[in-house]
């Protein structure tokens, strides 16, 4: 058999198992907003700390950047004798992965805001802590959202490796197929996990343009 082959025993394979695969949906699309919640607080939390001392926001970036060159079968793995199994190592694993972009994103977000604006804002007698959550963060928003995009992106496909440390998600069927592989059980469950994380990733960008165009003003879109 060939790839068509396979393919074309897939629509009845779901048929009988859609529901399963949107049961995982459901649960993949849990542990990654709960991965993404904590990264956003973590990562502006460290952006907004760092964004006026260069000199600690390069650590803060050469840091989380180094979270991301940790290959992450291997990540899950050494996770596995201080959490366990299960959804607690997939998290915590997930979070820094998600981390980068977000600082990056709130960083250059906030040095972007013009100084004239900031000038303006001390002279009307507003404190920095006023600044900040007034003036600052709302122009920085659309930059800082579109790292939180990037990072839901990244954790979405991630999210799949957290199988190994029997993590909830699409990532089962899709393992589950590849130890099956040259059958066509192996090739409809790797298939279909492949292309419900796919749909997933797609259905979340969607999300994150709606949310950006609701949270943002018309004068930054």
């Amino acid at each position: 058999m060939d790839f068509f082959d396979y393919l074309g025993n897939v629509p009845e394979y779901l048929r009988d198992e859609w529901r399963s695969y949107l049961d995982l949906a459901i649960d993949h699309a849990q542990i990654v907003v709960t991965a993404i919640l904590i990264a956003t607080v973590i990562g502006v939390g460290l952006g907004v700390l760092t964004y006026r001392r260069p000199p600690a926001a390069k650590v803060v970036l050469t840091v989380t950047g180094t979270f991301l060159t940790i290959p992450s079968f291997a990540l899950f793995g050494l996770f596995i004798p201080i959490f366990g199994l299960g959804s607690r190592p997939a998290i915590v694993a997930l979070v820094m992965y998600a981390l980068l972009p977000i600082v990056r994103n709130t960083i250059t977000g906030l040095r972007s805001v013009d100084p004239a604006v900031t000038e303006s804002a001390v002279g009307m007698g507003l404190s920095r802590g006023q600044r900040l959550a007034r003036i600052e963060l709302p122009l920085a928003w659309p930059v800082v959202v579109t790292g939180i995009r990037v990072s839901t992106q990244l954790t979405v496909g991630i999210a799949a490796i957290a199988a190994i440390v029997n993590g909830p998600g699409l990532g089962g069927p899709i393992f589950q197929g590849l130890r099956a592989t040259g059958t066509q059980r192996g090739f409809n469950l790797a298939f279909s996990g492949t292309v419900s994380v796919a749909l997933l990733a797609l259905l979340f960008d969607l999300l994150f343009q709606v949310i950006a165009r609701l949270t943002t003003s018309k004068g930054l879109r």
